[in-house]
Order: C-alpha cells, then sequence, then structure tokens
C-alpha cells in the first residue's frame, strides 16, 4: 500500500505520518505490521522528496536514517504517562511527569538537561555547545511539534 503516493512536500508526508501512527500505532489499538508498513512507506517518501529537492543519494539517505533513528526514539517512550513529547528542530525534547520515567527514557538514549529541566535527544551531528536559551526560546527559533501523551489518550500536533 502507498500511503504517501499524494503527498508532493515533506511537510505533507509528516502530516500524514502523523494521522496514519495516530490511528495504527500499536500503544492505540494498531497492529505492528501496519504500523512497519506505514514507517517504511514513510521513509522511502522521505527520500523521494528528498531527492527531488535536488539532495545527492548519500543526503537522501542520511536523511531516511535520521528520520527512521527519531521515530524509533519517540515509538520508544510515546507509551509512558504524563510526558510531553516535542521535536523542536533536530532534536526531541521531553517534558512533564519524567521523575517517574527516567529509567525508561535513559533507555531510549535520551539526556537529562539541568538548565532546562527536560530530557532531549538528538543525533551525534546535531551536538551543540552548551547555549543558556531556555526551551521556550528554542522552541520559538526553530519551532516545534507536540506530542501528547496521557494515559487514556495520545494526540499530535
Amino acid at each position: 500500500m502507498q500511503y504517501f503516493k499524494e503527498c508532493k512536500t515533506i511537510e505533507e508526508v509528516k502530516a500524514l505520518y502523523k494521522q496514519l501512527a495516530k490511528a495504527h500505532h500499536p500503544d492505540a489499538g494498531g497492529d505492528t505490521d501496519t504500523m512497519q508498513a506505514i514507517n517504511t512507506a514513510y521513509a522511502f517518501a522521505c527520500a523521494m522528496l528528498a531527492k527531488g529537492a535536488g539532495l545527492s543519494d548519500a543526503e537522501a539517505d542520511e536523511q531516511i536514517v535520521l528520520s527512521e533513528l527519531y521515530q524509533k526514539v519517540i515509538n520508544a517512550i510515546i507509551h509512558l504517562p504524563g510526558i510531553v513529547i516535542e521535536v523542536v528542530g533536530n532534536w526531541i525534547w521531553v517534558t512533564g511527569n519524567t521523575i517517574a520515567v527516567k529509567e525508561d527514557l535513559k533507555a531510549a538514549g535520551l539526556f537529562f538537561a539541568k538548565k532546562k529541566v527536560a530530557w532531549y535527544y538528538r543525533s551525534p551531528e546535531f551536538k551543540t555547545r552548551c547555549t543558556n536559551a531556555s526551551l521556550g526560546e528554542i522552541r520559538k527559533r526553530y519551532g516545534s511539534q507536540t506530542v501528547h501523551n496521557d494515559s487514556h489518550s495520545k494526540t499530535l500536533e
């Protein structure tokens, strides 16, 4: 099934992916096989759009790997109660009631930022020097996509 064949931009692919994940993720009542097919189709659609945007094969492959890596991290923590997951630029930030799930966050590869009182994940190529910017300032600079997760529902904005 070609979930993303009508999408013309990365933004359209991401928006459709969020809708599909909301409906088919195993934690939301979906099944693993369908979600894996959606993830594969998502990576392929991103690659095709990246190649169409003038990226080299190596650059497009890098974008696919990065996309899959971030999906894996989010899928590992999306079921945790009481947290808020945000993709801000090229980083994943987690806030909310994180004390109760800190071992799960560590296991998923996240780190705690004391000054921001938040957990974060970023791939090695996006490592930066410590900044005094607040999380709000970082959101404003890079934009933010939020996944709200509570014990009753999961919604993507």
